[in-house]
């Protein structure tokens, strides 16, 4: 299903039962996020803060913070979104060499051409245009006891790659400083840090543009680990199966989801840092401060009935877990294409998806865990992977603890493990050095001789299957239920 934008979806939520407006007087300070954490544990509604103290704007909460939600959002069942997605990688990667061949992919290359997003004249973000304008005017959370200040958590960055023109959308949390600045937290790694470098290379003026409040499928783009250079609101209007609308904003040369609720346009200062942070950050710690350039924004566009979202991370699990489960299970497709022996993927909600991966895979030749292991720690943001588990086809990697039991019981120490230097995630505290330190792989597939394990390898133990038979029709008579 296509959201016009994010009213549409907060109305389709609640018709479902999926939401509930909070109507009691809260405070965007620590009280929001006290409340969401509560509601999140439990794995509660979205919530809709109708009387934010001291603001006129209410605030949505938690809009992803379920399976069910996430695929309201995205519009699908997550594993028929991969399978959508598997399907169109198969027609990309196909050459056509025939006639009859290419005649068949026209219908195929017309759908995809359907995805790419539209300019149009006008849009709900830009019924109210401030020049003058303060960003204290927004209800900006602060969101835990030690946090820097108030950070805008849900913002969707647009800026451009001064060479090639290439719009990028990312998710950078946005530390609102005063009036009319924020910092603008992307890692070194980020595609909108690389813009930034090409910018400061060229010497050219770095414009941005921020939108609050989006169709969920956009707002999911925008956190989606796509290769680089693939333009996030392609992905977008290929999840919501049609194209996402643009506007032009006023004072910079971008657009913007036309639909969006808030929109702050401005420019990234070349030179200034300021400290940023710390952070309650998805790892369950706070993210220390450091420096990162400054975003100062020169205009802000809104909706007449604007709603600000916002995202709570902290101790898993939490909202941002879903998110990262959809990617999960949506990009499976892609990984499989390059590592073709993965058969399932797990990235446990404890291990805040870079920490932990647990893959199982067809085993047909020694060593071919590790090889596995090299192959991911070598795809796009997987290298941030702290942690590689590998296990047999026939496990279930969802089930922790038959990977718990398989790790304990099948590794010897002194040849099943496997440490790497490389790429860490800047949020990695226990690493020495920032964004560089060690990574672990765990082999805890069965061994074969020619891995230097002469010794037998024992089989499961199961029961027959007749037996199993027998006594699944004779329980209901057993009185055990």
């Amino acid at each position: 299903m296509a959201y016009k934008d994010l009213h549409e979806f907060i109305a389709v939520l609640e018709s479902a039962g999926e939401l509930r407006r909070i109507r009691e007087p809260v405070s965007p300070i620590l009280e929001i996020t006290q409340i969401t954490d509560r509601v999140v544990k439990k794995e509660g509604p979205a919530l809709l803060f109708e009387n934010v103290s001291g603001y006129d704007m209410p605030v949505l909460t938690n809009a992803f913070g379920s399976y069910h939600r996430l695929q309201m959002a995205l519009g699908d069942e997550l594993d028929k979104i991969a399978q959508r997605l598997d399907n169109l990688l198969k027609m990309t990667g196909m050459i056509p060499t025939g006639f009859i061949e290419k005649l068949k992919a026209i219908p195929r290359l017309a759908e995809f051409n359907s995805f790419i997003p539209k300019i149009v004249r006008s849009g709900s973000c830009q019924e109210v245009i401030k020049e003058d304008f303060s960003l204290e005017s927004l209800p900006v959370l602060k969101c835990w006891p030690g946090d820097g200040g108030r950070f805008i958590t849900l913002p969707i960055v647009f800026t451009r790659d001064p060479q090639t023109g290439a719009r990028n959308a990312g998710m950078y949390r946005l530390q609102v400083y005063d009036r009319r600045t924020t910092g603008m937290h992307w890692h070194l790694h980020k595609d909108g840090a690389e813009n930034f470098r090409r910018h400061k290379l060229a010497q050219s003026r770095m414009e941005a543009a921020v939108a609050i409040g989006t169709d969920p499928a956009v707002i999911y783009a925008a956190t989606a680990p796509l290769p680089h250079g693939v333009d996030e609101l392609l992905f977008a209007g290929f999840l919501r199966r049609e194209p996402v609308e643009l506007v032009r904003c006023k004072t910079v040369d971008l657009e913007v989801p036309a639909g969006a609720d808030i929109i702050l346009e401005g420019y990234v200062d070349m030179e200034e840092l300021r400290l940023e942070g710390p952070f309650g950050d998805h790892t369950g710690y706070y993210s220390l401060a450091d420096y990162y350039p400054v975003f100062h924004v020169t205009c802000l566009t809104h909706r007449r009935d604007a709603v600000y979202p916002a995202t709570i991370v902290g101790r898993p699990p939490m909202e941002d877990c879903y998110l990262g489960k959809a990617t999960e299970r949506i990009f499976l497709p892609l990984i499989r294409w390059q590592v073709p022996e993965i058969v399932d993927m797990n990235l446990p909600l404890e291990g805040v998806f870079h920490n932990c991966a647990i893959v199982s895979i067809k085993k047909t030749y020694p060593g071919q865990a590790r090889k596995v292991m090299y192959a991911l720690w070598g795809l796009g943001q997987m290298m941030f992977t702290k942690m590689i588990i590998v296990v047999e086809h026939t496990v279930n990697v969802h089930d922790l603890s038959e990977v718990i039991w398989r790790v304990f019981n099948n590794i010897d120490a002194g040849r099943d493990l496997v440490i790497v230097q490389g790429p860490l995630d800047a949020l990695d505290h226990s690493s020495p050095n920032l964004h560089y330190g060690a990574k672990l792989g765990i082999d805890a597939t069965r061994k074969w001789p020619s891995e230097g394990h002469p010794r037998p390898w024992p089989e499961d133990i199961s029961m027959s299957e007749d037996i199993v038979r027998l006594v699944e029709e004779k329980w209901p008579r057993l009185g055990l239920d």
